[in-house]
């Protein structure tokens, strides 16, 4: 018996012309990942049956795919296709929330936003510290420090990490933004770590944002973090490129879509209405 995933249903039909393209792809996709036809940790329809059902062009669908692995809802598996992400279920409500986070330019512009307010918020910690704040910090950076090698736990300090520094920060505002997306800066930091397969690298680009917020330099303590986003921002975007580069050639292993890819009488797929 085939699985749910791979009998053909209703659910993927050809995406409308209303929007930029990137964000009605990525919009139409993502319908289709949560209309539960698909479980966690399903493969996902390859990608030429996805653009034969969506009606669109195989460079806007590559854009969509990456643009929802960055956001954790697919894993791209090297030589192995995509999945939907096991993890997935505790992105989507943000994600839905979140509709400008639906093409990749845009999902882009958010790294770029975190950017500047990573930053921002660790000039001010430097500027605004007290010993408690200081302490605490530091109790992190121990933690983070004592499980090098145990990446899933590293993950959970690095992000406490950078909440505590917007803490830090004294404003509530830029405190509440970091905070508002935890959840996809865990995603990040847990495909950067994975990929490298190693975190001594990431603990020495976070000593020097300590050691200045410590001193109250806010000018370095805002140096020292925009080196950090900087390398790491280009760590992320060195995996999605070796993600889009691993996926492969359609071929027998293709997952069957809905009936956007349903073979007709004549064992044609006919593109969904």
């Amino acid at each position: 018996m085939a699985k749910a995933s791979d009998r053909p249903g209703p659910l993927l039909t050809a995406v409308p012309r209303r929007e930029a393209p990137s964000a009605e792809i990525t919009r139409h996709l993502l319908d289709y990942l949560l209309s539960g036809e698909l479980a966690p940790g399903d493969k996902i329809p390859s990608e030429r049956q996805l653009a034969q059902a969506l009606e669109v062009g195989r460079s806007g669908l590559r854009e969509a795919i990456k643009s929802l692995s960055l956001l954790g809802l697919l894993e791209v598996r090297q030589g192995n296709g995509t999945y939907l992400s096991r993890s997935s279920s505790d992105l989507l409500p943000q994600v839905i929330e979140w509709g400008l986070l639906l093409g990749e330019p845009r999902v882009y512009d958010l790294t770029e936003a975190r950017t500047h307010i990573e930053i921002t918020v660790a000039g001010l910690a430097a500027e605004r510290r007290s010993q408690e704040h200081v302490g605490r910090l530091t109790e992190i950076l121990d933690h983070m420090r004592s499980r090098e090698r145990d990446i899933a736990s590293y993950i959970e300090d690095d992000i406490a990490f950078h909440l505590e520094v917007a803490r830090m920060s004294g404003n509530g505002v830029l405190a509440s933004l970091v905070n508002s997306i935890q959840s996809l800066l865990r995603v990040w930091a847990a495909r950067v770590l994975q990929a490298a397969g190693e975190t001594e690298s990431s603990l020495a680009m976070h000593v020097p944002i300590v050691d200045a917020i410590q001193r109250g330099d806010a000018d370095a303590a805002r140096d020292a973090m925009a080196a950090h986003m900087e390398r790491a921002t280009a760590r992320l975007q060195t995996t999605l490129d070796a993600g889009q580069q691993a996926q492969p050639t359609d071929g027998d292993r293709e997952t069957r879509v809905g009936s956007g890819a349903r073979a007709g009488a004549g064992g044609t797929p006919r593109s969904a209405r």
